[in-house]
């Protein structure tokens, strides 16, 4: 099962101009909703003593700055159920995992960041030659999902490109 809805909210960089209610919102939808779909899913998976559950989380579960505070505390929020509920399941054969992945020219991206497909690609990446295509994100769900993945439980897979391991403005290697 794979709890895959989320929305980014309002983008307000300035905490003071945030409102409780939009905070929420995106919470409500992004972390409530993974919860809630995970407790669903558990109705039937625990007593077949077996399952997988993939959340998708963001590269916003790992780093700050990147979204609204809404966005970043519910992504954070999703990593740390899917970390405790992977504890819980693994009695009854459960696996539970999230993917996390980069900015992808999805119609919600582009809206967010106000981009078009090439903005979002030129958006920084450290693995140049390569963009994250929405398939890329599916392939490492489908492999999370599968039998082939048998022993892979309560893990955070980032899917970035390397965009999380360094901070470009503090980097010793030439980007060319």
């Amino acid at each position: 099962m794979h709890n895959n809805a989320g929305i980014f909210g309002v983008a307000k960089p300035n905490i003071l101009d945030n409102t409780k209610a939009e905070f929420e919102h995106v919470v409500s939808v992004n972390l409530v909703g993974a919860f809630l779909g995970t407790k669903h899913a558990a109705h039937v998976m625990i007593p077949a003593k077996k399952g997988s559950i993939i959340n998708t989380a963001s590269v916003s579960s790992t780093i700050g700055g990147g979204a609204s505070h809404g966005y970043t505390s519910s992504k954070h929020g999703v990593v740390g159920l899917m970390r405790n509920i992977a504890v819980e399941f693994g009695q009854f054969g459960i696996r539970v995992n999230c993917v996390s992945p980069y900015v992808v020219a999805t119609p919600l991206a582009k809206d967010f960041f106000k981009l078009d497909d090439d903005g979002v690609y030129r958006v920084y990446s450290n693995l140049n030659g390569e963009v994250l295509k929405p398939k890329d994100i599916v392939e490492v769900a489908l492999y999370i999902g599968s039998d082939e993945s048998k022993y892979v439980s309560g893990h955070n897979i980032v899917i970035d490109g390397g965009f999380t391991i360094v901070n470009p403005g503090f980097c010793m290697f030439a980007q060319s």
